[in-house]
């Protein structure tokens, strides 16, 4: 009987830490680059992104809303960002070997809009 207790015991505590809004809905969550990665790896990781996962890394070019500022770590999170909202309901993922990470601050900055998805 105290297997049981355990057991709902630990799926309630699962359900208090899930971030949810009031509505029902989950909070919003971006993906970021993880600023202690070494610009090597977070150049490959955006290369995989942009050439064969299908993120967008249109805005990140010369010219564009996220261009600036022109940093690893800034098109990188752009890019990780990207990717994730387009393919999270997929199965993608705010992984990219280490590189990245999932916040709940927008990091939208000036032009530069981050997208969410729900």
């Amino acid at each position: 009987m105290s297997s049981i207790f355990l057991y709902v015991l630990l799926a309630l505590l699962f359900l208090s830490l899930t971030p949810q809004r009031s509505d029902g809905q989950l909070d919003p969550e971006w993906c970021i680059a993880d600023e202690q990665t070494p610009d090597e790896d977070l150049q490959m990781a955006m290369k995989w992104a942009c050439e064969v996962g299908g993120a967008d890394c249109s805005k990140i070019q010369e010219n564009q809303d996220c261009y600036l500022p022109n940093t690893m770590q800034d098109h990188a999170s752009y890019v990780f960002n990207n990717y994730y909202q387009r393919f999270k309901k997929q199965g993608g993922t705010c992984y990219f070997n280490s590189a990245a990470l999932v916040t709940a601050l927008d990091p939208s900055l000036n032009s530069c809009k981050f997208e969410y998805l729900p």
